[in-house]
Parts: C-alpha cells; sequence; structure tokens
C-alpha cells in the first residue's frame, strides 16, 4: 500500500469514529458491568476491536483496567483523544484483536460488533481462547452475525446460525441472548439488513 492510500484509509477511519464519538455505550457492555457490580471495579477487561472507545471510557468511568486491542492507528488515535477518567488504567495495543494473546487475570472480555470481522477459522479459534481465559465467573458481552445479515457471504467475515451460536455457548449461563433482525443503515449511512445476535455470557 502506498502512502497515499495510506493517507487516505486513514482519512476515512478517522471521519468514521468522528461520527460515532458521541454514541453511548453498548447495551450488552452495561448489561454485562451491571451483573458485575460496583465491587468489580479495579478487575481487567479486554476489549477486542476497541474502535474509538465508546465501551472503553465506560469501563474506566467504572474503575476497570482496560487493554484495548484495535488494528487501525484511527481508532486508538481517537480513544486516547478522548477526556479520560482521572487516574484510568488503559494499555492501547495496536494490532488484529484475534491475534492478540488474552492477559493473565482478565474477568471480561468485550468484543462489540467486531468478533465477525474476522475469517471463520480465527473466529473459532478465538472464541476457543476467549473461553479458556474467562474464569468462573467471568463474561462475555459482544455481537455475532447471523446468516441473513446482507453482508453475509463477505471474505474474511463469519456469519453463524441461531442453532450453531447456542451450540457455541453451551456451557455458559446466558444472561442475555437477543436475536435482532432489521433493516435500517450503517455508520457510514449506507443501507443495511441487519441479522444480530446481543450476547451477554457468564462462565
Amino acid at each position: 500500500m502506498n502512502e497515499r492510500m495510506t493517507e487516505d484509509k486513514s482519512a476515512g477511519w478517522a471521519a468514521y469514529y468522528e461520527k460515532l464519538r458521541e454514541r453511548p455505550p453498548r447495551r450488552t457492555l452495561i448489561t454485562a458491568l451491571d451483573r458485575f457490580g460496583p465491587d468489580a471495579a479495579g478487575s481487567l477487561a479486554v476489549d477486542l476491536g476497541c474502535g474509538d472507545g465508546r465501551d472503553v471510557i465506560e469501563l474506566l468511568r467504572r474503575g476497570w483496567r482496560v487493554v484495548a486491542v484495535d488494528a487501525e492507528p484511527a481508532a486508538l488515535k481517537a480513544l486516547q483523544s478522548r477526556p479520560l477518567p482521572e487516574g484510568h488504567d488503559l494499555t492501547p495495543i495496536q494490532a488484529r484483536f484475534e491475534d492478540v494473546p488474552l492477559p493473565l487475570g482478565l474477568t471480561l472480555v468485550n468484543s462489540s460488533f467486531a468478533m465477525p470481522l474476522c475469517e471463520p477459522e480465527a473466529f473459532h479459534r478465538l472464541w476457543e481462547r476467549i473461553r479458556e481465559a474467562l474464569p468462573s465467573g467471568g463474561r462475555f458481552s459482544g455481537q455475532w452475525y447471523g446468516p441473513r445479515d446482507s453482508w453475509a457471504g463477505r471474505a474474511g467475515m463469519t456469519f453463524v446460525a441461531r442453532d450453531e451460536a447456542l451450540a457455541m455457548l453451551a456451557g455458559l449461563e446466558l444472561e442475555m441472548f437477543e436475536e435482532e433482525e432489521d433493516d435500517g443503515v450503517t455508520p457510514r449511512g449506507n443501507a443495511k439488513h441487519w441479522h444480530i445476535f446481543h450476547i451477554v455470557a457468564r462462565k
């Protein structure tokens, strides 16, 4: 990729994150954090595919330690430009989230609309690593895409049917498992049919 293409891509991501800047944290994350309660302050969370940090900010606000992972330098730049809570404990990592080792001692893995953005073998390998890394009482929060999503069939992405999703979650306590299917638009303003599973699962 030449320098001009790199600059254009970075500018595109920067504009994208600016559009998302004022959006609140995802409902899946809020559900997981409320289940943990205030005594979980100081615990370690990993946000895979953190984007501009709309979920990270909420974790830090509640006193969590956060490892925030994203492949896009524009994402981490946007995150670090936000007003961060005083005394925050944030470790940003620029890398593909499916390749990053999960740190010891984590309590929560959050991946909002990010896990499906890797090819199936990496998706399933990552999910096994998440299950192994979570301690008893630990949680996963995030979204997976269903097969009727209009992006289904795109290279480098993963889509799972309801039965497959439930099989992958077997043995975990499902505190949220909501299937959403609706027509809407992407944050970039493009029309899209969404087929999503919203998940909070406790080990």
